[in-house]
């Protein structure tokens, strides 16, 4: 999949985040599988989203 592909389906969970916070959990699965591609790609994950998916962690957890 190309980088551009994943990109864009990252900015859409984003958009799902706020206009769909009940789905959060889910929507937080999702990130983590999209994330997860980079890392395969060999691609650099963008700081503000590996810190996005702590925070999310973080708060599933409590």
């Amino acid at each position: 999949m190309a980088f551009e592909d994943i990109k864009a389906r990252i900015a859409l969970l984003m958009e799902d985040m706020v206009s769909r916070p009940a789905d959060a959990h889910e929507i937080h699965e999702r990130l983590r599988e999209q994330l997860n591609e980079l890392k395969a790609m060999g691609m650099p994950l963008p700081d503000d989203l590996v810190a996005l998916e702590k925070r999310l962690e973080t708060d599933f957890d409590s």
